[in-house]
C-alpha cells in the first residue's frame, strides 16, 4: 500500500488560477407625476420594484451561500457509505471544510485508520476553487464523500445528522486569512461566527450529541508580547477581524459546552504549511513568484526587525487533530438538554521553533534553485503580528503531541509537491 505522502503527489499537473468576485451596483430612479392617476401608478410601480428587489436579494443570497443541491436517495446512500466505520472502536466523523488544506489531510488520515468520514465544503472562491476540487477528487479516490453545501444551511445539517449518528465533528470550515478581512469583513462573520453557531445548534440538538473538535487560531494571541504563547495567556487584544472572530468562537463554544453539555476542544493552529496548502499563504505565494521571476514582498516589523513564525508542518497538525478526537470524551446532553458537565479544552498546536521569513525564503531558493527578487518593506497595519511562538506543553501532556518535522524538511516536501502539481519540469531533482 502506498504511503500517504506518495498519494498526495498528483500524477496529472493542475492549473493555477485565482477567481475574484466582482460586485455590481444597481441604480434605480423614481418618477413622480402631478396628477393623482400618475401618483397612484408611481406608488404601484414603487411597490412592485420593492417586492422584486426583496425577492432578488433573497435569491442572490441564496445562490451565494446555498447553491449546492443535496438530498435524494443516491445522496443519502453516498453519505451512509462514506460514514461507515471499518475498525473496532472507530468513530464516525463529520469533517467541515473537508476540501480545504487541513481538512483534506485530516480526512485522509481518519479514513486510512478505518474511521467513517463524511466531508462538507462550500467550495468558495477565496482562492482557486480548482485546487479544492482536486483535493475533493483525492478524497473521492479514497472513498470519502464530500457534501457540497454551506454550514449555515440548517436544513442540510439536520438532514446529515438524521442520516448518520456522528460520534465526532471535526470543524475546520472557516473564512481564513488576516489581510482579506479588510476587503470582505462580512464573509468572516458569515463563516466564523454565524456558521459556527449553526453547526453547534445542529450538534446540541442531535441525539446522541457528537464531540466537537474545531480550529481556532494562534491569531487570538493578538498583541500579546509574552512568549512563548500559552493557553492561559490573555487573548483579549486581537489585531485583526479574523482573530476577533476566532476569539468569539472560543467564547461561543464555551457557552454551548456550559449550557448544552457539548464536549468541545479548540485547537490554536500555528502557521500550517505543506503539500496541498493554501495559495494565499506566504510560503506558497513566494514559491509561485520565485518560479515566475516576480518580486516578493518581505515585511519587517518595528526597527526593521524580521518577522518570525512558528511554522508547523501539516503532518504534525494532523497528529494533533487525531489526538484531540481520540481524547475528546463524550458530550453529556441529549436532545438539546444537558445531563452533566462535559470536557472543554483548548490546545496550542505549533512547532515551538520560530523561523524568520527571510530564512524561509532562503530555504525555498535552495530547493527551487532560483534566487528570489526580494523587496523588503515595513509591515503595514493590516492585522499581521510580528511573531508567533507556541508553548505546546499542554498538548504534549494531554494529547501526546510531539512535532517531528523541521522547516527545511517540510519545505522540501512542499516544493516537491508544488513542482509536480503545477507541472514544472526543470530537469533538476529537489535535493
Amino acid at each position: 500500500m502506498p504511503s500517504l505522502e506518495e498519494e498526495l503527489f498528483p500524477s496529472t499537473p493542475g492549473k493555477f488560477k485565482i477567481d475574484r468576485a466582482h460586485s455590481m451596483n444597481r441604480q434605480f430612479h423614481r418618477c413622480f407625476a402631478s396628477t393623482s392617476t400618475m401618483f397612484l401608478w408611481a406608488l404601484f410601480l414603487i411597490a412592485l420594484t420593492a417586492s422584486y428587489l426583496s425577492f432578488q436579494s433573497f435569491v442572490d443570497s441564496g445562490s451565494k451561500y446555498f447553491t449546492a443541491s443535496w438530498g435524494g436517495l443516491q445522496w443519502e446512500k453516498q453519505v451512509r457509505v462514506s460514514s461507515q466505520i471499518r475498525r473496532s472502536g472507530g468513530m464516525s466523523v463529520l469533517v467541515t471544510g473537508a476540501a480545504g488544506f487541513v481538512g483534506t489531510h485530516v480526512s485522509l488520515a481518519l479514513k486510512r485508520r478505518g474511521d467513517g468520514v463524511v466531508g462538507l465544503d462550500n467550495f468558495n472562491n477565496y482562492y482557486d476553487p480548482s485546487l479544492k476540487k482536486a483535493r475533493r477528487a483525492l478524497l473521492d479516490s479514497h472513498g470519502i464523500f464530500v457534501v457540497e453545501g454551506d454550514i449555515n444551511d440548517s436544513r442540510m445539517l439536520e438532514k446529515l445528522f438524521d442520516i448518520v449518528a456522528f460520534t465526532h465533528v471535526m470543524h475546520l470550515a472557516a473564512q481564513a486569512g488576516v489581510r482579506y478581512a479588510m476587503e470582505n469583513p462580512n464573509s468572516y462573520v458569515h463563516s466564523n461566527i454565524a456558521g459556527l453557531v449553526s453547526l453547534l445548534e445542529a450538534c446540541k440538538s442531535a441525539n446522541p450529541q457528537p464531540s466537537v473538535v474545531w480550529a481556532s487560531s494562534s491569531s487570538v494571541y493578538g498583541l500579546n508580547e509574552k512568549v512563548p504563547f500559552s493557553e492561559s495567556d490573555r487573548t483579549d487584544q486581537p489585531a485583526s477581524l479574523y482573530a476577533a472572530t476566532k476569539k468569539a468562537g472560543e467564547e461561543i463554544t464555551h457557552t454551548y459546552n456550559h449550557i448544552y453539555g457539548l464536549s468541545i476542544t479548540g485547537l490554536r493552529f500555528f502557521t500550517v504549511y505543506g503539500p496541498w496548502g493554501r495559495p494565499d499563504m506566504a510560503y506558497f505565494s513566494f514559491t509561485r513568484n520565485i518560479l515566475q521571476g516576480k518580486p516578493i514582498k518581505i515585511y519587517r516589523g518595528k526597527n526593521r526587525v524580521d518577522l518570525a513564525r512558528d511554522f508547523t508542518y501539516i503532518d504534525d497538525i494532523v497528529k494533533g487533530c487525531l489526538g484531540s478526537l481520540d481524547t475528546s470524551g463524550k458530550s453529556t446532553g441529549s436532545g438539546g438538554k444537558k445531563r452533566g458537565p462535559a470536557p472543554y479544552r483548548i490546545f496550542n498546536l505549533g512547532n515551538t521553533s520560530p523561523v524568520t521569513v527571510p530564512t524561509l525564503v532562503s530555504i525555498l531558493e535552495r530547493y527551487l534553485k532560483t534566487k528570489a527578487k526580494r523587496n523588503l518593506v515595513d509591515m503595514p497595519g493590516n492585522g499581521d503580528v510580528p511573531f508567533t511562538h507556541a508553548n505546546i506543553s499542554l498538548a504534549r501532556s494531554e494529547l501526546g503531541y510531539k512535532p517531528t518535522t523541521d522547516l527545511q524538511t517540510g519545505l522540501k516536501k512542499f516544493v516537491r509537491w508544488y513542482l509536480s502539481y503545477y507541472g514544472y519540469n526543470h530537469g533538476k531533482p529537489v535535493n
